[in-house]
């Protein structure tokens, strides 16, 4: 479909308005002009009809044998000066004394509208065909000294003559229509060019398509974007500024400081000037800022900033790290096998068989034992995983990593990501074996099941437990891990990850010393479709 252009639209409003207004005011004053012209050149043809009528010769004449003789001059000469199509008088038969055409003179009158004049006495104007064709009249009677009617004098201007002073009259008035159409035409064309100026020579279906594109792109944005006006008005803001910030949905139009009262947005209002990589915090949220600075006409019209969460960052930077000791791990796990092989090796060359069988038997059943119930109990990849990794971790620092017999574990449900379980069984393993490497009894044992609504994670050491003043605290960022004796490495990350999967940590101490980590995990969370939209 052919797409017309706004200067198309705009000219052809314009003249179509102007054109039908036009035409309606010509129109109107046309009839106006009609009934206003046959009114003025009526009531002119009865004031001459009238003078005429009380000339003194004119009467006078009446009485002769000839009265044409004395009255034909007379009316030529009026007629010739007002520039009236006939002046005729005629007697009260309707018998004429003077015509234009002297040769109708002495024949009857032609129109049949004498009457009012000749038996009422009234002055009147009106229209009728006479011999020289239709004509406005004015009509007087000629009274004699006693008050008699004697004759009438008709005065007539031919309707030709009316209907072309009326078109005289239009055609001026249709040089100002055109006048005023070529001004509308030409203020169009100023309007539009205006408008697309101010639309950056744009379409109006290019602006919408812009505009649906610009929603989807900011849809897909997961940084925050809010934008000022020069007046600090906030103009646009996308989903992912109120997901981040928890800001309500209604904030177009508001005041910045009203929303975010320390954003600093018009540092760069004034001094246009950009401003980068700003870690500020937001509503208790760490983020990194950029603002940049709208620029029209070299005059700052606004501002547009966006952030991202550093918190998200933290997280994405914990879990390489999670992932890269997980790697670590696996590879001492493969080096301890790897010293095993030699010395079973070196064995078989030796010559002691029975101690190498010794070493397989060892081995094996500690496998066995173990595999049993990793392979066979737990059913989770990622959780076997991180197990085999901190099991060969736990063997190179001489530390009994040790599976409960009554673990028992399905496939971990797809709302908790590998990244996150691997944070929070890696950090909590790494910790608990921390504390137990300086005790003679160097053992940790794990825990798992997935009976009833939640999954639950223990890990407890044989450790000396936790300080009664420190527990509280342990979750707390930036609480140092050597404050407790070489815990606590990363668990203020295990609570956040634990608490964006809608679960919670406890922790306490045994009675035997050593302490004791619980994660419980939810099987089903109910999203909030508000914040995580």
């Amino acid at each position: 479909m052919m797409k017309v252009s706004m200067q198309t639209k705009i000219l052809t409003l314009i003249i179509s308005l102007i054109l039908f207004i036009t035409l309606a005011f010509t129109c109107i004053i046309a009839y106006m002009e009609m009934q206003q012209t046959e009114k003025n050149m009526g009531h002119r043809a009865l004031q001459v009809a009238t003078t005429v009528s009380f000339i003194p010769s004119v009467i006078e004449a009446f009485e002769m044998e000839e009265p044409s003789k004395v009255i034909q001059p007379i009316a030529e000469t009026i007629r010739k000066e007002v520039g009236a199509e006939f002046i005729v008088v005629g007697n009260a038969n309707g018998i004429r004394y003077s015509h234009p055409e002297s040769y109708k003179i002495g024949r009857h009158m032609v129109g049949g509208d004498n009457g009012q004049a000749l038996i009422q006495g009234e002055y009147y104007t009106s229209k009728a065909v006479g011999s020289l064709g239709p004509s406005l009249r004015g009509k007087a009677p000629i009274f004699n000294d006693e008050g008699n009617i004697i004759g009438i004098v008709s005065v007539g201007f031919m309707i030709e003559d009316v209907k072309s002073v009326i078109w005289d009259k239009l055609v001026k008035v249709s040089g100002f229509a055109v006048i005023i159409v070529l001004l509308g035409v030409a203020g169009g064309v100023l309007l539009s060019r205006n408008i697309r100026k101010d639309i950056l020579g744009l379409e109006p279906h290019q602006i919408a398509s812009l505009y649906r594109e610009r929603q989807a792109i900011l849809l897909s944005i997961t940084e925050g974007i809010i934008a000022i006006d020069n007046d600090g008005r906030i103009t646009m803001i996308n989903h992912s500024a109120q997901r981040i910030l928890g800001l309500p949905e209604e904030c177009t139009g508001k005041k910045i400081e009203a929303v975010l009262p320390n954003t600093e947005m018009y540092n760069v209002l004034n001094s246009g000037v950009n401003d980068t990589n700003r870690e500020m915090i937001f509503r208790n949220r760490n983020v990194i800022v950029n603002r940049t600075p709208v620029i029209k006409a070299d005059e700052v019209v606004g501002v547009v900033a966006t952030f991202r969460d550093k918190t998200e960052v933290n997280e994405m930077l914990n879990t390489l790290s999670e992932v890269r000791r997980y790697s670590e791990d696996l590879r001492a796990q493969t080096h301890e096998f790897t010293n095993k092989l030699y010395v079973l090796s070196g064995l078989l060359q030796l010559g002691h068989y029975n101690e190498a069988i010794k070493l397989i038997h060892s081995e094996s059943e500690i496998h066995s034992k173990q595999n049993k119930v990793l392979m066979g109990q737990i059913k989770d990849r990622t959780v076997q995983a991180v197990l085999l990794g901190k099991m060969g971790k736990a063997s190179e620092k001489k530390v009994d990593l040790v599976i409960d017999s009554n673990s028992s574990l399905q496939p971990i449900p797809s709302h908790i990501g590998m990244s996150q379980l691997i944070m929070i069984l890696g950090n909590l393993i790494d910790n608990a074996i921390e504390a137990v490497e300086t005790q003679e009894h160097k053992q940790v044992v794990f825990f798992a099941t997935d009976l009833g609504s939640d999954i639950v994670f223990d890990i407890s050491d044989s450790g000396t437990g936790i300080k009664n003043d420190a527990v509280d605290g342990i979750f707390r960022k930036g609480f140092s891990s050597k404050q407790l004796s070489g815990r606590g490495y990363g668990l203020s990350t295990v609570k956040e990850t634990v608490a964006e999967l809608k679960g919670y940590v406890e922790v306490h101490n045994q009675e035997n010393g050593g302490a004791v980590f619980s994660v419980f995990l939810p099987k089903d969370i109910q999203w909030d479709e508000n914040k995580y939209a």
